[in-house]
């Protein structure tokens, strides 16, 4: 049954951003491109209220972008206005997913306001998401640890092949350059367009590399198999990407070398998400999140740069009804 109107509710969405941990296939030979492997985070979060108004209006983090966003939304159930109220926001342009979750925390919520039943591709499509990769979908429906099939031939999101819990006990320590920012909109296509072709030999590999170390390490908890395919990974996608980044797998250079601090002192799969500044490690467990995060937290700040400690979120956006 259709769930009906929400007429004086005010709706309270909470969605996690996501970390880009790489791609599996950027040849494209066999029919399919890209590939995506990520993880719904339990923080950074967006988390926004909206209820209906006589006019469209955005309040709080990313107001210009999320008024575009609930008027895209609002074309197609022409019902009045609605005010969102972003009280709080991932980073954009860190590589986190920020404009993905926005806008389907926005569609989803007048979703629910007007007692339609959306999936994340039906929101994406409308929200113009989803292009190429279907990790942040899958994050805003259900959490965990993702792969996704590619894009294909048509328009449609990647499908999603693989969706598995992450270890409650491993860690994820982000590292955040604030003064840096991700390629991303028109520069980000041009960019793809740009890039060398990259080789089928690579591209089989990595695909051997997820399948045969990265996700068997996942299921049996073996951080240091998990952790050495991520930074295989990470290597291979990110000197394929170094011409647009500045000739370097990292768009911050510093976030480069305090990863790589980290990887020394006993952290694993260490990279960049998406196109970056953000950075990432992970370790065993809390204690030893806090070791490092303990140690270098005074260097980064020399360097300009944030820590946070940060875990895998096995469950996606939450989406709640409060009734006026």
């Amino acid at each position: 049954m259709r769930p009906s109107p929400a007429l004086t509710a005010t709706i309270c969405v909470t969605a996690p951003a996501r970390l880009h941990l790489g791609f599996l296939d950027l040849n494209g030979e066999i029919g399919r491109r890209f590939g995506s492997i990520g993880l719904a985070i339990d923080k950074p979060e967006t988390e926004l209220t909206l209820r209906r108004s006589l006019r469209n209006e955005a309040r709080g983090f990313e107001n210009r972008r999320a008024l575009t966003l609930i008027e895209k939304f609002n074309r197609d159930t022409a019902s009045g206005g609605y005010t969102v109220d972003v009280r709080r926001a991932i980073p954009a342009h860190a590589g986190l997913g920020s404009g993905t979750q926005l806008a389907l925390a926005i569609g989803a919520a007048i979703a629910r306001m007007e007692g339609r039943v959306l999936s994340a591709s039906d929101l994406a499509a409308m929200g113009h998401r989803g292009a190429r990769s279907g990790i942040g979908l899958a994050a805003f429906e259900a959490g965990g640890f993702i792969v996704d099939g590619g894009k294909g031939r048509d328009d449609r999101p990647p499908p999603l092949t693989l969706r598995a819990d992450f270890p409650d006990d491993w860690r994820i320590l982000l590292i955040f350059d604030e003064q840096g920012a991700g390629v991303s909109g028109e520069a980000e296509l041009t960019a793809f367009a740009d890039l060398p072709e990259f080789p089928q030999s690579g591209a089989a590999h990595i695909c051997h590399l997820v399948l045969m170390k990265l996700i068997p390490g996942l299921k049996e908890t073996d951080l240091s198999q998990f952790g050495a395919a991520i930074t295989e990974i990470q290597e291979i996608v990110g000197n394929h990407f170094a011409s647009k980044q500045g000739g370097s797998a990292w768009t911050s250079p510093a976030v480069g070398r305090l990863a790589r601090r980290m990887r020394d002192m006993g952290a694993q799969g260490i990279g960049q998400s998406s196109w970056g500044p953000t950075g990432f490690a992970f370790v065993e467990n809390g204690a030893a999140a806090q070791r490092l995060y303990d140690s270098l937290v005074e260097d980064a700040k020399g360097d300009g740069l944030s820590i946070l400690v940060a875990r895998g979120r096995n469950t996606g956006a939450s989406i709640e009804t409060i009734q006026s």
